[in-house]
C-alpha cells in the first residue's frame, strides 16, 4: 500500500485536540542490548529515562495528552509512583511493541479518539510531535502517522528511515491489531503498513539532530548522559 510523505517544515492547522489524545510511554521490553534490565529506570541526568518521556508529553506544544501512561511488564509500583496510570502487556512473553500498542489501545479505545506511542529511551523527542503528528493525520485519510527522522550523527543527505514507535493513531484500529497479533504477527511495520500510514518528516534545520536517538545499550546511554539541551 503506498505511503504519503508529509512536510513538517510548519506544523499543519490540526483539528486533533490534546484532549482526545491518550499518551502512552512503552518501556515493557526485556532490555536484552542493555544487559535485561529495565531500561526506562536508567537514569539520565538524573531522572529515569521514562519520566524524561512523561515530562516531554506534559510540554508538548498541542497540549499535554489528556492522559499519560506507562507500559511496564516489571517494576509498575516504581512507575505507579509517577502519579500515573501503568499497563502490563496482556500478550505475554515480551511480545515488543505491538503488544504495548494492543495495550494502550485496550485501556483507552472507549474513551479517546487517538493514541500517541513514544518509546522509553528516546528522551530527546520533539516538543512539536504531537502538533506535527496530528496535522499530518487531519489532513490526511490515513488512521496512522508516523515520524520520519534521518539517523542520529548520519550524514545530512541520508535517507529518511521511519521511526515506527513514534505514532499517533486512531483507538479504532484495536480488533485490527488484535486479529493480527492473535494470528501471530509480531512486526510492527508489516501492521502498520496494512493500515496505511502517513509518513511525518522530521528534517527541519531547527529539529535537534538527536530527537530521535535511542538508547538501547548501556554506551548509548552514555552518549547522553550529560545535561539536556534540546530545541523543542
Amino acid at each position: 500500500m503506498p505511503h504519503a510523505l508529509a512536510s513538517s517544515s510548519v506544523p499543519l492547522p490540526s483539528a486533533i485536540r490534546a484532549d482526545q489524545v491518550c499518551a502512552v510511554v512503552l518501556a515493557g521490553g526485556e532490555g536484552r542490548r542493555m544487559g535485561g534490565v529495565d531500561k526506562g529506570l536508567q537514569v539520565l541526568d538524573g531522572i529515569p529515562l521514562a519520566r524524561h518521556a512523561l515530562q516531554r508529553l506534559q510540554e508538548q506544544t498541542l497540549g499535554c495528552p489528556r492522559t499519560r501512561a506507562v507500559n511496564a511488564n516489571r517494576n509498575q509500583a516504581i512507575y505507579a509512583s509517577w502519579g500515573v496510570p501503568v499497563w502490563e502487556d496482556a500478550v505475554g512473553g515480551f511480545a515488543g511493541p505491538l503488544a504495548g500498542f494492543h495495550t494502550a489501545l485496550t485501556q483507552c479505545a472507549a474513551t479517546h479518539d487517538y493514541l500517541l506511542t513514544v518509546p522509553c529511551d528516546s528522551p530527546l523527542f520533539p516538543l512539536d510531535l504531537l502538533a506535527r503528528l496530528a496535522g499530518a493525520l487531519a489532513a490526511s485519510d490515513a488512521p496512522i502517522a508516523m515520524a520520519m527522522a534521518i539517523a542520529p550523527d548520519g550524514p545530512q543527505d541520508a535517507a529518511l528511515r521511519r521511526q515506527p514507535v513514534f505514532c499517533l493513531l486512531k483507538t479504532s484500529l484495536l480488533p485490527s491489531l488484535e486479529q493480527y497479533l492473535q494470528g501471530g504477527g509480531r512486526k510492527i511495520d508489516a501492521w502498520t503498513q496494512a493500515q496505511g500510514q502517513v509518513d511525518v518528516a522530521f528534517d527541519q534545520p531547527r529539529d535537534h539532530a538527536r530527537a530521535f536517538f535511542n538508547a538501547n545499550t548501556l554506551a548509548e546511554l552514555q552518549m547522553l548522559n550529560k545535561p539536556l539541551t534540546v530545541n523543542p
